[in-house]
Formats: C-alpha cells, sequence, structure tokens
C-alpha cells in the first residue's frame, strides 16, 4: 500500500482501539451496576434473560409498585394488541399497540427468541402459539408471558421457580468478570457445577419434565368435555 494509505489506515485502527477501551469499560461498569441490584439479578434467573436484558428492563420499570397488574406492565411495553369496538358489536383485537418502551420491548421479544431453543414451561408456551399462529406472533406472545412472569417475581419478591442454579450460576460468573472481579483456572465456587455433566443434565431434565407437564396440561383443558347449555 502507498504511504499515505497506510497513514490512513493506521488512524483508523488506532481510533478502533480508543473505542474498544471506551466499550469495554462501559461494559465492565453495566455489569457491576446489574450485580449490584438485586432484581436484575433475580430476572437473570429466568431463561434466555442476560445482564443487558435485565439491565434495560429494569431501567424501564423503575418502581414495580406503578404497575397494579401484569397486564398494566405488558401495556407499558407495548405487548397488549389494540382493540376495536363499536356499539354492541364484540371487540376485535388486532397487533400489539407498540407503544410504550420501545427498548425494553425489543429486550422481550429477543429474549423469547432465546427462550425458544431452551427446554422449560416458556418454550412449551411458545411452541403452542407457534403450532396456532406462527412464529412471529409466538415470540411477541412469549414476550408478554415473560413481562408477566417478571411483574410476579418482582411484585411478590418470589424466586423464579423453573430457574437452573448451575446455569444462572454460571452467568452470574461470566457477569462477575465482565465487572472485574480477579479470573481463576476454570469456574469458581457453585459456577463449577455448570462443568458437572451430571448435574447439568440433572437440570435439563427437570426443566423438560415441567415442559411436557405444561404440553399435557394443555392438551387435557384443550380436550375436555364442553359444559352442556342451559335450557
Amino acid at each position: 500500500m502507498p504511504k499515505a494509505e497506510r497513514d490512513l489506515l493506521a488512524r483508523h485502527l488506532d481510533e478502533l482501539d480508543w473505542l474498544k477501551g471506551k466499550l469495554e469499560k462501559l461494559d465492565g461498569s453495566m455489569a457491576r451496576i446489574a450485580l449490584d441490584d438485586s432484581r436484575t439479578r433475580k430476572l437473570m434467573t429466568i431463561a434466555g434473560i442476560n445482564s443487558v436484558v435485565a439491565t434495560a428492563v429494569i431501567a424501564a420499570i423503575g418502581d414495580i409498585s406503578r404497575f397494579p397488574t401484569p397486564d398494566r406492565l405488558a401495556s407499558y411495553f407495548g405487548l397488549t394488541p389494540r382493540v376495536r369496538q363499536s356499539g354492541d358489536r364484540g371487540a376485535i383485537h388486532g397487533c400489539i399497540s407498540k407503544q410504550g418502551n420501545a427498548i425494553a420491548r425489543t429486550m422481550l421479544i429477543e429474549a423469547a427468541w432465546s427462550v425458544a431453543s431452551v427446554p422449560g414451561p416458556l418454550r412449551a408456551f411458545f411452541l403452542r402459539i407457534k403450532d396456532r399462529k406462527g412464529l412471529n406472533v409466538a415470540a411477541v406472545a412469549t414476550a408478554r408471558k415473560i413481562a408477566n412472569l417478571i411483574w410476579q417475581l418482582l411484585t411478590k419478591e418470589a424466586p423464579y421457580r423453573w430457574a437452573r442454579p448451575a446455569f444462572v450460576a454460571m452467568k452470574m460468573r461470566k457477569l462477575e468478570l465482565r465487572a472485574g472481579a480477579a479470573k481463576a483456572h476454570g469456574a469458581v465456587g457453585p459456577a463449577r457445577d455448570f462443568w458437572i455433566k451430571k448435574i447439568r443434565h440433572r437440570e435439563m431434565e427437570l426443566v423438560a419434565q415441567a415442559e411436557a407437564a405444561y404440553a399435557a396440561k394443555v392438551v387435557a383443558w384443550r380436550d375436555r368435555p364442553a359444559k352442556p347449555q342451559k335450557s
């Protein structure tokens, strides 16, 4: 390359290195914020939700007491359908409103796509909607389901029943490393369990059983005998 082009390329590479350093510092700061917030750590117990999604959602929610019901929270994210009604005619439900916090809504939909590949009740829900209405509708419906679950976890301050402890511990360990924690040879503490094949498989079997139970419950509800009409 001519000298002028080499000099130009070197300047661009220097700028990229500078930006990389800035992004690494920002990523570390965000990781420390996530670690210091118990709400963020709780949301990360849900499959498909990492620190970025959890932090964005918590920032959008603020005080969960602002939302008296799960539907209010889902509506705030723009995940509830538009409703049209005229006179005595029945209500017509359309596409989601897409009003509210667009960033958090996008994050929840991304989480829904991730959930679709992980065994558990949320994947069973995703697959049920997909079979009826297609992939995109299933992703949005699952995002709303996750929003409702988030409301339950934050309002009732209860742990997520179908969390995988070893996997969650590994997620937290990776977050600690991003925040600047000292590195060790291999995983340490509870995070080590994730690399033990027997423990990892046992956790996967439990959530797979929960997924199967959900699917069986849906089939039983769908095939239930119709109630006789009153004369």
